[in-house]
C-alpha cells in the first residue's frame, strides 16, 4: 500500500468519496479546495482517500475519508486517518476537525480510537444538505456530529 497526493491533472476518485458522501455537489463544493491524498494498492488500484480541507490557520478538516467496500475492515481507514493527522501536524496545524453522522457508529468508533474528542452537535444538518434520507445501521442520519483533536 502507498499513500500518495492526488495529481493536480488527475480526476478525483468519485466512486471512493461518493461512499463518504452521497452529495456529489457537497464533495464537488470541497475536493478541489484541499488536500486530496489516495491509498493504492500494489497494483495502483485506488482504494482509499483522505480530503483535508484549511478551515483557519490554525485548523484543517477532514472532510471525507473512504476505502472502498472490498478492503474496509482492515485497518486501513485508520492509517489514512493517522497520515491525514501526521500531515496536518507537519504543515504546522494545530487542530484536527471532523463530523461524521449520528448513524455512523463505526465511524465514530474509530474517530475516537484515533483520538478525537466530540465537540458539538449541529443539529438536522443531513436533513438541511441532503436531498435523499440517509439511512445507517438501521438509524436515520440526521445530525452531524463534531469531533476534534489538538495537536
Amino acid at each position: 500500500m502507498k499513500i500518495r497526493m492526488l495529481k493536480e491533472s488527475e480526476q478525483p476518485p468519485w466512486d471512493l468519496l461518493l461512499l463518504a458522501d452521497p452529495s456529489r455537489d457537497l464533495v464537488s463544493g470541497y475536493v478541489d479546495k484541499g488536500l486530496c491524498y489516495v491509498m493504492e494498492s500494489e497494483n495502483g488500484e485506488k482504494i482509499g482517500v483522505i480530503v483535508m480541507v484549511p478551515v483557519s490557520i490554525h485548523t484543517i478538516e477532514v472532510m471525507n475519508l473512504a476505502v472502498d467496500e472490498f478492503h474496509q475492515c482492515r485497518g486501513l481507514g485508520t492509517i489514512l486517518l493517522k497520515h491525514g493527522i501526521q500531515t496536518a501536524a507537519e504543515k504546522g496545524y494545530k487542530t484536527v476537525e471532523i463530523g461524521t453522522g449520528n448513524s455512523s457508529i463505526s465511524q465514530l468508533a474509530l474517530y475516537q480510537k484515533v483520538g478525537f474528542r466530540i465537540t458539538g452537535i449541529d443539529h438536522d444538518f443531513f436533513i438541511r444538505n441532503y436531498e435523499e434520507p440517509i439511512f445507517e445501521n438501521g438509524i436515520q442520519c440526521r445530525d452531524m456530529i463534531r469531533l476534534s483533536m489538538s495537536l
